[in-house]
């Protein structure tokens, strides 16, 4: 099975503090490096984890708040610096192609971009595919799930039994087409166990809403905004955000197996158990990020 590394680059809310940066997380998997917003410092982030920026392949913007894009400026510049070979692709909400616009003319960026408004399915390989669905919130916003397919695998053990040898037999069996070898009949089923997909859902800054719920629908690991404690629940429906208990009651109607709670505001700086208690009361499974942390699964 292969990896998915996921590292929070920063886990802040709009006011950065000396332990928290503003939001910003890269998933690696394979070829692919896919960050998922840029807040300002981000580059620094990268340097301070000791990745490479140069090996981004995929921006992925939830809405155009400042804590959430003001790192791509500087992002841009490091990689035209850095000689950035590949074509970035950028995909965000309604506005991102004048966003994105904007920031080439004034900076006078010189790396190559392809920038796509999306708001469902919008990438899809033969391993896995990116969706998103619109949020609540004062923007157009967007939340997003990475998945990985169900595959079918080959039992290399039975395989050797048979004496198979390396050929186009063997790849018709993976996708679950029978075989003769030698005038005896193999089942594909035989052969071959099914290898189930994973989903990674990010939500940030929203209110309430169903559709956050379908998104993140029997994911692995959702990676949710909790921007307010309980006893400030007027104050997060005011500022279209989630409370800790709200983001634990989509985890659990959502079926998820993890939830990893993220945009931490300055205010619980000092007593950050305050967000984790309350939504480990409603989702038991329940962690809060660090900047800097890291996830393989």
């Amino acid at each position: 099975m292969e990896k998915i590394t996921l590292t929070f680059l920063g886990t802040g809310n709009a006011v950065p503090t000396p332990k928290r940066n503003h939001t910003a997380m890269l998933l690696t998997y394979k070829n692919e490096n896919i960050l998922i917003d840029c807040g300002e410092g981000t580059q620094r982030q990268f340097k301070i984890a000791n990745l490479s920026a140069n090996k981004i392949t995929k921006l992925l913007i939830t809405h155009l708040h400042g804590d959430h894009v003001l790192g791509i400026p500087g992002l841009f510049q490091t990689l035209a610096m850095n000689d950035y070979q590949k074509v970035l692709e950028i995909y965000g909400p309604r506005g991102t192609e004048r966003f994105i616009s904007s920031l080439e003319q004034l900076f006078h960026i010189k790396i190559k971009t392809q920038v796509k408004e999306i708001f469902s399915k919008f990438f899809e390989s033969d391993d896995f595919y990116l969706e998103a669905a619109p949020m609540k919130h004062d923007t157009p916003c967007l939340a997003y799930s990475f998945v990985i397919k169900d595959k079918y695998r080959l039992d290399k053990s039975a395989l050797k039994k048979l004496k198979l040898p390396n050929s186009l037999l063997l790849k018709k069996l993976q996708v679950g087409e029978d075989i003769t070898f030698e005038g005896k009949k193999i089942k594909a089923k035989d052969v071959s166990y099914l290898e189930k997909g994973r989903k990674i859902t990010f939500i940030l800054d929203t209110a309430f809403n169903e559709g956050a719920i379908e998104l993140a629908r029997g994911s692995d690991i959702l990676v949710c905004e909790s921007s307010f404690s309980n006893e400030e629940s007027q104050l997060a429906s005011e500022r279209m955000h989630l409370t800790a208990e709200q983001a634990a009651t989509i985890a659990k109607k959502a079926n998820v197996r993890q939830l990893i709670l993220t945009h931490i505001s300055q205010r619980y700086e000092h007593n950050p158990r305050i967000i984790l208690e309350e939504a480990k009361k409603v989702f038991k499974n329940t962690t809060l990020a660090k900047d800097f942390d890291v996830i393989n699964f």
